[in-house]
Formats: structure tokens, C-alpha cells, sequence
């Protein structure tokens, strides 16, 4: 076991003092020790309540023998980072959090790690540290949160966020808005759509890393505590059988979870997640699998923030996970050989799923879309990819070509759009606020939000180097790569431009010729640093292009 390393000899004496200090026995550290890595905190409504979780799981770790041992994570609210200077962090913490989980495994020679996370750079990230240490580990999150009440309307938090445009556009009160804002979070959990945290916790179920329900089970259910504690005596039969992440996330699960976002028109940061989490557990995922898959996958499940979807709590009754991939399994669309931490392979979880709503979740026969709620765009402004969530894209909008309206930071944007100097059938165009350029690829909730709220959510597109909260809506299309701060062509683009993109087709062009494209590269000139002190400047040498996961790689 890893912890003899800090619990068995003569030369240990002194490491099993420290243990003793803390109040831990000699019996204690007979056992595997487990961490318990609580990402619980008082600023994440998603996390304020993860403590209860991490209590059942450490009585389930010692009750299948194991000593657990709780250990701390940081961890950042998008939603109160958003639209300000904080929103540069949450990705580049995505990093952090998974060499704090790896330095505290290794350093304290741990031999199984229940991962207890719930938002958005939290779930993927605890997933990397997983395959990185490749001990046994098991992921139990926090569950979504059930959905508010507004004037007799189920709401979620982008109804706050779209009712900034209504405040402007003169449709609501400014007591209305406080009303609207006292409602649309009723309570602790993941934000209540198919936002990034739970589609991220959806798809731990699909890599096969945590328990069936793990991505559903609402926060305020008992059946959420008694997971924890399941969970925490199935990491002691994994530590036994010595089944590590690294047997379970091959590159079939991988595109077993591209389909299943594709299916539920997921989150477009899943995009960079599930390729981070590829590098991780050194498997060649390319960005053309998700535009592969995703026009042969059909969208049979339509969810918040797409118009008329339901939320999680609705999916989870109608069948959740296990019921899209039963529908996805009859279309042949799945590899369902994969094994998962229940000891059971997708076939067999599967075979186990009583009925589904069809009116929710659709047989395949019957989708909304024929193709998935993803796509990958080419073309001269984005050689190498950019990414829209085609689920929360109008109908109308799919194909549109309108002048460019340019702004060199997300701020600048949305004062121009609150001062009304966008008009029907413009293409917002933000840019340097792509990985290294924000740095750390800013999500725009706020800006889209406000697009919709003002009515011009059918009228306007967004095309940007940064990236969308899985709540976005609109015509939207992001992680434009190379970005701007690279050279890009998004670098290059001059007000008035024309900009068409075709999304059925994949396309994004900047209509302008090759050779005036060629004279200004010649003249562009980078912008300085936006940050210079901490963090963020080392994170910005090191990262990668979105095209690639935004992972970092040492120089």
C-alpha cells in the first residue's frame, strides 16, 4: 500500500507520531488510508453543503475498513465570478486544484481517494488528479439544485441574468429584479440546467468514475448522503481489487461521454474538460472526434438552457444518465463494454434502468435533431476550431452573415451592447480573452444573457476567442482558434467586416480576401499583458490553445 511509505518501519517512527498528534491509533494506521477531498466552502452554493457528503462517505470508508482521512480543496463560484476581473481564475484554478489533489496524495502516500467536488473547474479537475495518480478513487458530487419559483414560472439563475436586459429595456421594475433575483436559487446544489458543473457530473458517471445517480440526485435528497456513504465503501472493494482510474477512462469512455453531451446538449466547455482529462490519462483525443460523433449522434434530450427544456431534477425521474445512454446503447451509437467503479460494466448498468419518459428523454427514432447538440467550426477565422452549443441556438441563426462589431475585452462589449450601439444583424466580435489573451479564457454568461434579454437574441451573434458558461444562449460561437493573443485571424478582424458562419455546414469566414488578411498580420502588434503579477502571468506562458484543451505544458 502507498501509505506504508509514511506508516510501516522503524525509520516511519517519527511520520507515525505526527499521525498520533492528530489523534489517529496504531489501529487507524493498519488500514488503507483514505483521503476524502472535500472541495466544501462558504462562497459556492454548489459546495456550501458538501461537508454532510463528506461525513457519509468517511463512515462508509471505515465501515468497509478503511481509515478516512478529509482532506481540503479550493474551489471558484462562476457565477459570482462572472463579468469582472475574477471570471480570469476559474479555468486557470482548474490546474491548481488538480496539483493541489495530486501533491497531497503523493506527499502523504495515500491509498484511495474519495474526490467530493460539484462545480464547474472543480469536477474535471478532481477527474484529472485521478488518472494523474492512478490510485483508486471514486467521485461522490454535490447534486443539482431544484429550480426556483417566479410569478407561478419555474426559473433558474439565467432568468436572473436576462432580466438585467429587461431592467434596460424598461419591461421590468427595479423591485422586480429584486424579486427575481430572491428567486431564481432557491437553495444549495449546481446550478438546476444543463450547465458545465452537471454536465460534468453527468458524464463522471459515463467515464465510469462514479455511481450511478451521481450527476442527477438533487443536492436536497437523502438519496444524495446515502451515495456518499455507498461511495465510500465502494473505494475500499476498489483499493482490495487494486482498480484504478486508469482501468476504466480508456479512449471508448471517452467517446462514450462525447456522445452523451452531444445527446443532452451539453455544456461547449466540455470541449476542453474532456480533452484535458484525455491528456491526462495520455490518450489521443483529437477535437474532431466531437464534430465526428456529433453528426452522426442524435440530440434526444433537451435541457435548460435550450428553449423548452426541463431541468436536472425533471431528468433525473425520467431516467437521468443511464436512461440517455439505454436510448443511445439501442442506436448503437455507444461502446457499452466500458467497466465503472460500480463494478459493473455501461451493458450491464444499463440492463437495470426501468422505464424511461420518452416524452423527456427520446428514443433515438425520434430526436429532436437528427445530429448532437455540439458542433466544431472551421474556416479562415477559426483554422483550427472554434465551438457552439447548436442546442441553445436559435433556429434562425444558424446561418447569418452580418458586419463585425469588435471589442478587445469582454467589458467593452457589454458596455457597448447596455449603451445600445448593437443592432439586429450585427456579430459581436470579443477577442483577446482566449487562454493566454484574458488570460484564462473568461466565460461571458453575463454578455450573452443580457443579448437575450435585451430581444436580440434571434438578431445578434458572438464570436469570441474566450469561452460560454454551459448556461448560455443564443447564437454564440467560442474558443475561436488560434486566438487573438496568438496571431490569430480573430486578431485581425476590422469593424464593419463581414462575418458569415453556416453551422450545419461547420463554417465561420471572415470575408476578407487572403492578401489583405496578409498585410495587416504584418502590422499587427499584440496587446500588452492585461494581468501582470501572480498567478495568471505563468499560467498564460504555459497554456495551450483551446484547440487543444487549454492544459498547460512546461516550456
Amino acid at each position: 500500500m502507498n501509505s506504508f511509505l509514511v506508516t510501516k518501519g522503524i525509520e516511519r517512527a517519527a511520520h507515525r507520531s505526527f499521525f498520533y498528534a492528530m489523534g489517529y491509533s496504531e489501529e487507524d494506521l493498519k488500514k488503507p488510508l483514505v483521503g476524502v477531498v472535500n472541495a466544501q466552502s462558504e462562497i459556492i452554493p454548489g459546495h456550501i453543503h458538501l461537508d454532510r457528503l463528506a461525513q457519509a462517505a468517511k463512515l462508509g470508508i471505515a465501515a468497509g475498513g478503511g481509515t478516512p482521512i478529509e482532506l481540503p480543496c479550493s474551489g471558484i463560484c462562476d457565477g459570482i465570478a462572472m463579468g469582472h476581473r475574477g471570471m480570469h481564475y476559474p479555468l486557470a484554478s482548474r490546474e491548481l486544484i488538480a496539483d493541489t489533489v495530486e501533491s497531497m496524495a503523493v506527499a502523504h502516500g495515500l491509498d484511495g481517494l474519495v474526490l467530493i467536488p460539484n462545480c464547474d473547474k472543480i469536477v474535471p479537475a478532481m477527474i484529472m488528479a485521478a488518472l494523474r495518480l492512478n490510485i483508486p478513487a471514486i467521485i461522490v458530487s454535490g447534486g443539482p439544485m431544484l429550480t426556483g419559483r417566479y410569478q407561478g414560472k419555474v426559473v433558474d439563475v439565467t432568468y436572473a441574468d436576462q432580466a438585467t436586459g429587461w431592467l434596460v429595456k424598461g419591461r421590468i421594475t427595479p423591485q422586480e429584479l429584486r424579486e427575481i433575483e430572491h428567486s431564481v436559487c432557491p437553495g444549495y446544489g449546481s446550478c438546476a440546467g444543463m450547465f458545465t458543473a452537471n454536465t460534468m457530473n453527468c458524464l463522471t458517471e459515463v467515464l465510469g468514475l462514479a455511481l450511478p445517480g451521481n450527476g442527477t440526485i438533487p443536492a436536497y435528497y437523502g438519496s444524495r448522503v446515502a451515495l456518499a456513504k455507498e461511495s465510500g465503501l465502494r473505494i475500499m472493494e476498489l483499493i482490495r481489487d487494486n482498480i484504478c482510474p486508469l482501468d476504466l477512462v480508456k479512449l471508448e469512455s471517452l467517446r462514450n461521454a462525447i456522445a452523451f453531451d452531444l445527446a443532452v446538449g451539453g455544456s461547449s466547455n466540455t470541449v476542453l474538460h474532456l480533452m484535458a482529462i484525455a491528456h491526462e490519462a495520455e490518450l489521443a483525443l483529437e477535437i474532431e472526434e466531437f464534430d465526428r460523433i456529433g453528426r452522426i449522434v442524435p440530440y434526444i434530450c433537451k435541457l435548460s438552457p435550450a428553449e423548452g427544456g426541463c431541468y436536472l431534477e425533471d431528468f433525473h425521474h425520467a431516467g437521468g444518465v443511464l436512461g440517455v445512454l439505454k436510448q443511445l446503447a439501442q442506436g448503437g451509437y455507444l461502446d457499452t463494454k466500458q467497466q465503472t467503479v460500480a463494478g459493473k460494466s455501461l451493458d450491464q448498468l444499463i440492463a437495470e434502468v426501468g422505464e424511461i419518459n420518452e416524452e423527456i428523454i427520446r428514443p433515438v427514432n425520434n430526436p429532436y435533431r437528427q445530429d448532437g447538440g455540439l458542433a466544431i467550426l472551421r474556416g479562415n477565422l477559426a483554422p483550427d476550431s472554434a465551438v457552439v452549443k447548436t442546442a441553445a441556438v436559435p433556429r434562425e441563426m444558424f446561418r447569418h452573415e452580418g458586419p463585425a462589431r469588435v471589442f478587445d475585452s469582454e467589458e467593452e462589449a457589454i458596455e457597448a451592447l447596455l449603451a445600445g450601439r448593437i443592432n439586429p444583424g450585427d456579430v459581436m466580435v470579443i477577442r483577446y480573452e482566449g487562454p493566454k489573451g484574458g488570460p484564462g479564457m473568461r466565460e461571458m454568461l453575463q454578455i450573452t444573457s443580457t443579448i437575450v434579454g435585451l430581444g436580440l437574441g434571434e438578431k445578434v451573434a458572438l464570436i469570441t476567442d474566450g469561452r460560454f458558461s454551459g448556461a448560455t444562449q443564443g447564437a454564440a460561437i467560442g474558443h475561436v482558434s488560434p486566438e487573438a493573443a496568438e496571431g490569430g485571424p480573430i486578431a485581425l478582424v476590422k469593424e464593419g467586416d463581414l462575418i458569415f458562419y453556416d453551422l450545419e455546414e461547420r463554417y465561420l469566414e471572415l470575408k476578407v480576401s487572403p492578401e489583405e488578411l496578409a498585410r495587416r498580420k504584418e502590422n499587427w502588434k499584440p496587446l500588452p499583458p492585461k494581468i501582470k503579477k501572480g498567478y495568471l502571468p505563468r499560467y498564460a506562458s504555459l497554456v495551450t490553445s483551446a484547440a487543444k484543451g487549454a492544459i498547460l505544458l512546461a516550456k
